[in-house]
């Protein structure tokens, strides 16, 4: 005599909350709970170049952070820097731009010019300009964390990325009455807007283009003249 087979019966699975199951991955607060600004002013600057300079490889690390400032490198921009961009005998240096950017070329100063022969002294049959100890090309992580500890070093007071470096340099440039057509063709922005938000001048823009380019006073003069003629007449 066989035993009867016993029947499942396929069950349900209870309903689950998504809200309530733990996540492994913690979700990021926006920027400005963490600070208040995304540039870094040229005091701030100075002080994040001179703690650069007393870290272990402190001449490699202030030459990377100032030749970022100098010219609105991205941190792919400058870990991908090579020596064929870098004209030491014309001062110049071919910046190679990513996010479909147009290249351009940039004046080299005195002081980026003495450090960058001294980098090439040091690595001379490396075709990057910044390597690491074993003379691989630097990473966009290991930059990132280069500015996070310098940051911490000259004593900020939020967490300092590389990016901010980009904005400094358009901070300082639009501070000093750099028209903010230039400023856009500088630093490769695509949308004017995001070069006046990030950089801490959103209302300046047209003061500034009206004052330093000739141009830019007769585009004013053109658009206030279009606005008088759209905005109809008081009967």
């Amino acid at each position: 005599m066989t035993k009867p087979m016993l029947k499942l019966v396929p069950q349900e699975p209870p309903p689950i909350d998504i809200l309530q199951v733990p996540r492994s991955t913690p979700t990021r607060l926006p920027n400005a709970a963490y600070r208040s600004r995304e540039y870094l002013t040229p005091t701030e600057m100075d002080a994040l170049l001179e703690a650069a300079r007393k870290m272990r490889h402190g001449h490699r690390d202030s030459t990377m952070l100032l030749f970022a400032y100098r010219h609105g490198f991205r941190a792919a921009e400058i870990c991908d820097l090579r020596w064929e961009q870098i004209d030491l005998a014309q001062t110049r240096v071919h910046v190679k731009r990513v996010k479909r950017g147009m290249p351009s070329v940039h004046p080299i100063q005195g002081d980026e010019l003495r450090a960058l022969r001294r980098l090439k002294r040091e690595a001379p049959h490396s075709d990057f300009v910044f390597v690491s100890e074993r003379k691989a090309p630097f990473s966009t992580a290991g930059f990132a964390r280069l500015v996070e500890r310098a940051g911490k070093e000259a004593g900020l007071p939020f967490k300092a990325h590389p990016h901010m470096l980009r904005h400094a340099a358009g901070y300082k440039l639009a501070n000093d009455g750099v028209d903010t057509r230039a400023l856009q063709h500088y630093l490769v922005r695509r949308v004017l807007e995001m070069s006046r938000v990030s950089c801490g001048f959103q209302n300046c823009r047209d003061n500034i283009f009206r004052r330093v380019s000739p141009a830019g006073a007769h585009l004013h003069h053109i658009k206030r003249a279009a606005k008088v003629q759209q905005t109809p007449r008081r009967p």
